[in-house]
């Protein structure tokens, strides 16, 4: 329970890759359109926000913050995600490049931490070692997209998420259940 209660964080971020994973893989086109439509409907509301606050704001403070201007702009921004969704959706290959670069730069921080470990002398690097493996060879194939649609590249990279998520989670629990082993064997070796 220990384990649980300080790898909270890190399981939680895990727990979430595996649900959007599992979204993906179900229907990706779907899910990523409500993402898209979400994003807009927030992006809509913080720009009305913005233009009401330009107006009760002292007029020199409205002036310099150009909150008129800026809720313009996200109200365009979010009625162009609501209204053209499918637009969106159509040009996500740009994004998913962009996701495939974001995985491959976390794969290279798994190698330094797999790297870490084994300086450090820890038993269960090589799970860390496949999980930085998997991360780069995922990130080299969604950002090659040899894939024939954008619905089947979001589903690899649904498959991706949750590999990586299981991958991460095992090695949070392995890790931190050797630690509070061996911080149990020192203190009893304290108490002789």
């Amino acid at each position: 329970m220990k384990t649980l209660k300080q790898n909270a964080n890190g399981i939680l971020l895990c727990i979430s890759e595996i649900i959007i994973g599992i979204l993906l893989l179900i229907d990706p086109v779907s899910f990523t359109s409500g993402i898209v439509i979400a994003c807009g409907i927030i992006l809509i509301l913080i720009g009305l926000i913005s233009i009401i606050k330009y107006f009760f704001m002292d007029i020199e403070e409205a002036i310099m913050s150009q909150n008129l201007l800026k809720g313009f702009v996200l109200l365009l921004a979010g009625a162009l995600c609501v209204l053209n969704y499918k637009w969106i959706f159509a040009t996500f290959s740009l994004l998913t490049i962009i996701y495939g670069a974001v995985i491959l730069l976390v794969g290279l921080g798994k190698i330094q931490w797999t790297v870490n470990m084994i300086r450090l002398k820890k038993e269960k690097w090589f799970l860390m070692g496949i999980s930085a493996l998997i991360s780069i060879i995922c990130a080299i194939v969604i950002m090659t997209n040899p894939f024939a649609t954008t619905a089947i590249l979001w589903r690899f990279t649904g498959i991706s998420l949750i590999i990586e998520a299981v991958f991460d989670v095992v090695s949070l629990i392995l890790n931190r259940q050797k630690k509070e082993i061996k911080d149990a064997e020192t203190d009893g070796d304290d108490s002789l």
